[in-house]
């Protein structure tokens, strides 16, 4: 067990938190609350609209603490980040949901949302229709599935279920084997992490590399490793418009204020529109 990979421990780990859970909700209950879940905000729309405009695309991340780095922000507060996000330009948000690992929880992405008229992706290690069904459940607007986690016919289950809930997938690739899995789904999101999730090292040339074997009809969402507005301009260079960036906003004093002095940096800010006052 000690040779386990710190992805194959947040797997294990996710097995026994679903049999906990089903032993206090059953999926059959968790699917009638999907159900009468507030309406999806449309994930995809929401970076594709940018992105088809040329326009940095952001997902913020709402992110207390990761395996690698440890705690990242003490003064932690899910709603307040949410809100600050939104007024500063972020497209969509990201939400760790990871209890054991990320310090993540449920009520997080709860907060969040309610916060904010942004869409919001459950960000979390899924193995399991439960966990699809918990996402949409909490009102998550997308999940997130990730190609080393899982095998092909799970990926292939999980992400048709998804969209039977009327959730959009962020589905996530680290090298060219797992593309090439990914680009057999219909989803037209495609992450591609930077960060290695066996080992937690990071590179950006994973994304230069991955994203030149990408067809058109597909939106590329750079993650993890993003820090610096040369980063940025390195992906911008290669055609690259979609970022998911969590840790250096989450690090900064003011997160929303570091989203839009990086934007203002990027040559890609607009001034945020229909921000809504009042949410349901």
């Amino acid at each position: 067990m000690s040779d386990q990979t710190i992805l194959e421990k947040i797997i294990a780990t996710k097995w026994r938190e679903i049999e906990q859970a089903q032993a206090q909700t059953s999926f059959a209950t968790l699917e009638q609350r999907a159900a009468q879940a507030d309406p999806v905000r449309g994930f995809a729309d929401a970076l594709i609209s940018r992105i088809q405009r040329r326009e940095p695309a952001v997902i913020a991340e709402i992110k207390k603490a990761s395996p690698s780095k440890g705690l990242i922000r003490a003064d932690f507060d899910a709603a307040a980040h949410a809100a600050d996000y939104e007024a500063h330009g972020a497209a969509c948000l990201s939400v760790l949901t990871d209890r054991d690992y990320f310090q993540g929880h449920d009520d997080y992405l709860v907060a969040a949302r309610d916060a904010c008229g942004l869409p919001v992706i459950r960000k979390d290690f899924i193995v399991d229709r439960y966990q699809i069904a918990a996402a949409r459940a909490m009102a998550a607007d997308c999940v997130l599935l990730i190609v080393a986690a899982l095998k092909p016919a799970q990926l292939h289950d999980l992400a048709s279920y998804a969209e039977q809930l009327g959730l959009d997938v962020l589905v996530e690739v680290h090298d060219g084997a797992e593309l090439d899995i990914a680009l057999e789904l219909d989803t037209p999101l495609l992450g591609i992490n930077n960060r290695n999730l066996h080992t937690f090292e990071t590179s950006l040339e994973t994304s230069f590399v991955l994203a030149e074997r990408v067809p058109e009809d597909k939106v590329v969402i750079t993650e993890s490793g993003i820090h610096s507005a040369g980063d940025v301009q390195a992906m911008l260079d290669r055609q690259i418009y979609g970022f998911l960036v969590g840790e250096s906003f989450m690090r900064a004093p003011q997160p929303g204020a570091k989203l839009r002095e990086s934007a203002d940096a990027w040559g890609g800010h607009r001034e945020p529109t229909n921000l809504q006052t009042e949410h349901p």
